[in-house]
């Protein structure tokens, strides 16, 4: 994945460009035999980490123990043209590829209590968002050092199931979710012009963020052939980053954003089914996330403040298909 940015030398547009290589910083899938599927798995479970993605699954998997990692290697640059008053004094390709290699760990656990209850745990990362410019990005700072952001969110999900019928299934999650953020070289920002809370902008080192919420999800077998799944996630409210409140709208906050989904299984042979999904993912509702950028700035809205410059994000609607 490459990003390329022309006549946009803002800050949250290059820090978030580069996210859509997955569905947006979500996963595009969790659980290896998931990924192999192309992520699909609201209606067809694979394995413990089948919560992550419709917890009606471990009702369905039965006594399992999984492990996964996974290599996520992203091509991140930016590209300036007509800079400097148009003279292009300042044109050319930054690279921002000097943190090439991440590595996602995953685990899922899931125990049949009794012929209708199931308790497990799926505990996986969403990301996507890191960038590292060793050479820094011109109208960021004055000095050419480092620029870069670093975002992790791992979720643990303890999950319960309930067997309502041989065909149908329900299951409930409780997201706990834990958030780390880092940002370097935006010393340009940090001013009382640009932002509401000066000092607390870059360079401040790691802050953590903790939130929960919840999802719920069904799948039914309506037919020898055919199985159903829906899925609902509620907004997972978390505390905000103190240390970067002068970067974040509404004073450092960044909750993960609600999102639903459904899905459908088709078994067209003993030894082959046919999967797809489709996931809504309300990012515009997280005011960090979905705040225009570069408009929002011009409007005179400082960053931190409520209507303050966010990634510029809108609602996504994200469809799948394995076999």
């Amino acid at each position: 994945m490459r990003t390329t940015v022309k006549l946009l030398p803002w800050l949250l547009s290059i820090m978030a460009g580069q996210a859509w290589a997955t569905d947006g910083y979500f996963a595009h899938g969790y659980g290896v035999k998931g990924l192999g599927l192309g992520g699909v798995g609201i209606a067809l479970p694979q394995d413990a980490l089948a919560a992550a993605t419709n917890p009606a699954g471990l009702g369905i998997v039965g006594d399992r123990i999984d492990f996964g990692v996974t290599w996520f290697k992203p091509d991140r640059d930016v590209r300036l043209s007509n800079t400097a008053g148009g003279s292009g004094a300042l044109d050319g390709r930054y690279d921002g590829n000097d943190s090439e290699h991440f590595f996602i760990p995953e685990f899922g656990y899931n125990r049949v209590i009794n012929e209708r209850i199931t308790l497990g745990v799926s505990v996986y990362g969403n990301g996507g968002m890191n960038t590292d410019y060793k050479d820094g990005i011109p109208y960021f700072n004055n000095t050419g050092s480092r620029v870069g952001i670093d975002y992790l969110q791992v979720v643990v999900a303890p999950t319960a199931t309930w067997r309502v019928n041989e065909q149908h299934v329900l299951g409930v999650s409780l997201n706990l979710a834990y958030q780390r953020f880092e940002a370097k070289g935006l010393q340009n920002f940090d001013n009382a012009l640009s932002t509401t809370s000066v000092g607390n902008v870059t360079n401040n080192g790691h802050d953590n963020s903790y939130g929960a919420g919840l999802r719920f999800g069904w799948v039914g077998q309506v037919s020898d052939a055919v199985t159903l799944g829906a899925t609902y996630q509620t907004k997972t409210y978390a505390s905000k980053f103190d240390k970067y409140k002068g970067l974040f709208a509404e004073g450092g906050d960044i909750d993960i954003p609600a999102n639903y989904g459904i899905g459908i299984a088709i078994k067209t042979s003993p030894s082959l089914t046919l999967a797809a999904d489709a996931q809504r993912i309300l990012y515009s509702d997280v005011d960090s996330i979905g705040n225009l950028s570069v408009s929002n700035l011009f409007a005179g809205n400082a960053l931190g403040s409520s209507k303050g410059p966010g990634f510029g994000w809108r609602d996504v609607t994200v469809f799948k298909v394995g076999a």
